[in-house]
């Protein structure tokens, strides 16, 4: 009788899972042209600051088809996700936070290095910027719960150079799933970290941007892996 009422309770779980993920399926064949353009995280309204982050944003396992290699990263930023590739049909998805409109980039790149609770150095142009809008950034700033690098870093480098943008973490969850940042890929802390233990130095990332075509990257998501949701592996 136990076994019963488990049984019907995990597929309820299901159930619900799977009417979330297949809004988020449908929502990402949705043209990027519809998406409407963000302000910056300081003017933003405090209804916005305390907003849970959407369950279509929380990490799943998928059905992903794909022409890239396992441990390829695939960022749709149109879509607000991140995929890390691991063959057989399969993939994790993670929901991020992207760049404001004018921030947006695409373009493949790998990881130069990686950082646990990174040090953040505002680049010159950056502080400059902010500081006409009022807002005063420090030159450096030490890792830590409250350092906007959050708890990880992957360091994106384009030709052995650092291109100054990052898959990083956040002390602002609420972003995931909005254009707020300055070209970063932000994710939940929790996110980065798993992610982060996956993801080796030298990975490919492929980013694709806001009106951008993908090129020769193919990639399709094809709803939450079920199998692997409830079992595991």
């Amino acid at each position: 009788m136990k076994s019963g009422k488990m049984l019907f309770a995990v597929a309820g779980m299901m159930v619900s899972i799977l009417a979330v993920d297949a809004s988020t399926h449908a929502a990402s064949a949705q043209s990027s042209s519809s998406a409407r353009p963000q302000t910056t995280a300081s003017d933003v309204a405090p209804s916005v600051r305390n907003r849970t982050v959407p369950e279509k944003f929380q990490r799943r396992k998928v059905r992903f088809a794909t022409n890239e290699a396992p441990g390829t990263i695939i960022v749709d930023t149109n879509n607000k996700f991140l995929y890390y590739v691991e063959g057989n049909n399969r993939a994790t998805r993670y929901g991020i936070g992207v760049g404001r409109e004018g921030f947006g980039w695409s373009g493949v790149v790998s990881i130069g290095r990686k950082s646990e609770w990174p040090t953040w150095t505002p680049p010159a142009e950056m502080r400059a910027r902010e500081a006409r809008r009022g807002i005063r950034l420090p030159v450096v700033m030490q890792g830590g719960p409250e350092n906007p690098l959050g708890a990880r870093a992957m360091y994106l480098y384009k030709g052995g150079r650092d291109t100054i943008f990052r898959i990083h973490g956040t002390n602002q969850p609420w972003t995931i799933g909005l254009n707020l940042s300055s070209g970063c890929i932000r994710m939940m802390n929790k996110d980065v970290e798993h992610l982060y233990a996956r993801a080796a130095v030298g990975s490919k990332v492929v980013v694709i941007g806001p009106g951008s075509k993908p090129g020769d990257v193919a990639f399709e998501d094809r709803g939450l892996d079920i199998f692997r949701t409830i079992f595991g592996g």
